[in-house]
C-alpha cells in the first residue's frame, strides 16, 4: 500500500484547488478504528511511522541527527516508527520518551518493542544537539495545555532554529478549533493522517502547523466531514450578447465623514469584480465631485433616491453612527444585502434589528465581522469568539438566519443547513485597514451577478485571499490595489 503523502498548502497558498474533507477529532477516532479493523494489527501505525520519516528527509535531506520528540500515546507510536526508518538510512536517531505514567496503547506499547529491538536508545531528556525534530508528543488526543515532560520538551524545541515535522497535529494545538493550548509548536511542516482537521486551518493552526500535508494511509473516508476546506470556484465565461443590467446593480452605503475612502473601496472592488453599476450612497454631506471625477465609473446618489428593493446593498463600510438611520430600511426593503464594519455595529446596539434580519428571504443576506464585531453580536468576548471560531460563526449564521463570514485567519463561512468552510487562502499581507472593505465590496458584487449568499462568500473569500497570496513579494499591497486586482 503506498503511503505517498499528498501537500495541501505551502507557503503561498493551497497547492490545489480542491474541496477536501475536514473531519473532527471525534469522527476521526471512529474512522481509525473502522480502518484499523479492516486490516492486520500495527498497519496505520507503520504506514503512518514511514510518511512520517520520508516527508521528515524530503524537508531535511542532509540532516545527520534527528530528535524525536515522543509522548506516550500513538502519536509517539508513529515517532517510534519513523526512527526505525530513520535508523536504517544512516541517520543518527536521538528519540526521547517520559518515563511511563500510565499503559501505553497496544500499537504504541508494540513499536517501543520493534524499536528496542533495533537498538534505538530511549532517552528521557532532548539531545544537545539535533538538526531537525519531529514533534511527535500529543497529536489529535491532547486535551488541554500541554504540561510536564511534554511541555519541557515543547518548550527546547522553541529554543531552536531547527526545523520541526509534526506528526498529525503539532503539540499544544487544538485539532478541532485552532486554538493554541498554552505554548504550542511551530512547525515547518505537518502531516495530517486519514483526513484533514479543522483546527490545522483556522485561528492558531496556520502559524503552528507551517506547510499542511495529508496522507489517509490507505483508508477511505466513509464518514460525513464535519466541515469542508473551501475551494476555487470554475470560471464560469459570460454571454456575448449580454448587457450590464445581466450583472446586477451595487449600490454601497457608508463612507459618513472622515470615512469615504472605505466605501470607495467597496464600491471600487464591486466594480472590478464584474457587477453592471456601482453606486455610492456616501453618508458624508460634503461635496465629493472630485471623487467622483477619479472614479467615473461609480455613479453618486442616495439611499432615497435608490429601489433597493431592486438592488445589493452593501452597508456599513466608514459607515459611522450614520448608518443607524438608514438600516431599518434596508433590513427590511433591500433585495440583497451584506452586512459589514458599521452596520454590524449598528446591529448589536439595536438587537430587535435582529429579528427583520432573521425574516429575510434565504440566501439574501451576508454579515462580514472581525472576531469583535462577532463578539458584539453574541454578546460575548472576543477571546470566547477565537475559542472556537466555527462554532462562533455557525451560532450567528443561526441566530440571523444567514450567511456569515468570520474573518481572519482561516476566514469561516457558516449558513443555515450548510456544512461550514474554512478558507485556505490569504495570508498577514491583509492585516491592513480597508481589506476587509475591499471584501465585502467583492461579495456584494457576486451576489448581484446571481449567486447566493452562501455561494458568494464562499468564492469571494478564496478569491480575496488568493489575491494577497499571489502578491509579488516586491510589492506592499494596499487595499486600494487589492480592490483593483481581485
Amino acid at each position: 500500500m503506498s503511503t505517498n503523502s499528498e501537500w495541501v498548502v505551502g507557503p503561498q497558498g493551497p497547492l490545489h484547488p480542491t474541496a477536501y474533507q475536514l473531519l473532527s477529532a471525534t469522527t476521526l477516532r471512529a474512522l481509525e478504528q473502522e480502518a484499523a479493523a479492516k486490516l492486520p494489527p500495527h498497519t496505520l501505525m507503520q504506514r503512518a511511522g514511514l510518511a512520517v520519516a520520508r516527508l521528515t528527509l524530503a524537508y531535511a535531506p542532509h540532516a545527520q541527527t534527528v530528535w524525536i520528540a515522543c509522548g506516550g500515546g500513538n502519536n509517539g507510536g508513529d515517532g517510534l516508527e519513523a526512527a526505525l526508518h530513520l535508523q536504517q538510512w544512516g541517520k543518527t536517531v536521538r528519540l526521547s520518551l517520559p518515563a511511563a505514567t500510565r499503559t501505553p496503547p497496544a500499537d504504541a506499547a508494540a513499536s517501543l518493542q520493534r524499536a528496542l529491538a533495533a537498538g534505538i536508545g530511549i532517552h528521557t531528556e532532548p539531545p544537545p544537539h539535533w538538526d531537525v525534530c519531529i514533534d511527535a508528543l500529543l497529536g489529535l488526543g491532547q486535551v488541554g495545555a500541554p504540561r510536564g515532560a511534554a511541555l519541557a520538551a515543547l518548550q527546547t524545541m522553541l529554543t531552536s532554529s531547527a526545523p520541526i515535522i509534526a506528526v498529525d497535529v503539532p503539540s499544544g494545538l487544538n485539532a478541532d478549533t485552532g486554538q493554541a493550548l498554552g505554548a504550542s509548536v511551530r512547525a515547518r511542516a505537518t502531516l495530517s493522517f486519514l483526513a484533514l482537521k479543522p483546527g490545522l486551518f483556522t485561528a492558531h493552526g496556520r502559524d503552528a502547523c507551517g506547510d499542511i500535508w495529508l496522507n489517509p494511509l490507505g483508508a477511505k473516508t466513509p464518514h460525513a466531514p464535519d466541515a469542508w476546506l473551501n475551494s476555487a470556484a470554475p470560471h464560469s465565461p459570460r454571454l456575448h450578447a449580454s448587457h450590464k443590467g445581466n450583472f446586477g446593480d451595487v449600490v454601497t452605503v457608508g463612507g459618513a465623514t472622515g470615512m469615504v475612502g472605505a466605501a470607495l473601496l467597496a464600491g471600487t472592488a464591486a466594480l472590478h469584480a464584474g457587477a453592471g453599476r456601482i453606486y455610492l450612497a456616501l453618508l458624508d454631506e460634503g461635496d465629493h465631485r472630485s471623487v467622483f471625477a477619479s472614479y467615473p465609473a461609480l455613479m453618486q446618489s442616495s439611499v432615497d433616491r435608490l429601489e433597493i428593493e431592486e438592488m445589493t446593498v452593501v452597508a456599513g463600510c466608514g459607515g459611522g453612527k450614520a448608518i443607524d438611520a438608514y438600516m431599518p430600511r434596508l433590513l427590511s426593503g433591500a433585495r440583497q444585502l451584506v452586512l459589514d464594519a458599521d452596520a454590524l455595529n449598528a446591529l448589536a446596539r439595536n438587537p430587535a434589528w435582529g429579528q427583520v434580519l432573521a425574516a429575510r428571504a434565504d440566501g439574501t443576506t451576508a454579515l462580514t465581522p472581525h472576531p469583535l464585531e462577532a463578539a458584539r453580536l453574541l454578546s460575548c468576548s472576543t477571546a470566547e469568539v477565537q475559542a472556537n471560531r466555527l462554532a462562533s460563526a455557525q451560532s450567528l449564521a443561526q441566530q440571523f438566519n444567514c450567511t456569515v463570514v468570520l474573518k481572519g485567519s482561516g476566514s469561516i463561512i457558516a449558513s443555515p443547513g450548510k456544512l461550514p468552510r474554512i478558507n485556505p487562502t490569504g495570508n498577514a499581507r491583509l492585516a491592513i485597514a480597508g481589506t476587509g472593505d475591499v471584501l465585502a465590496g467583492l461579495l456584494g458584487s457576486l451576489m448581484a451577478q446571481g449567486y447566493s449568499a452562501f455561494e458568494a462568500a464562499c468564492h469571494a473569500c478564496y478569491r480575496h485571499g488568493q489575491a494577497a497570496d499571489r502578491w509579488p513579494s516586491s510589492t506592499t499591497l494596499t487595499a486600494a490595489d487589492l480592490a483593483r486586482q481581485i
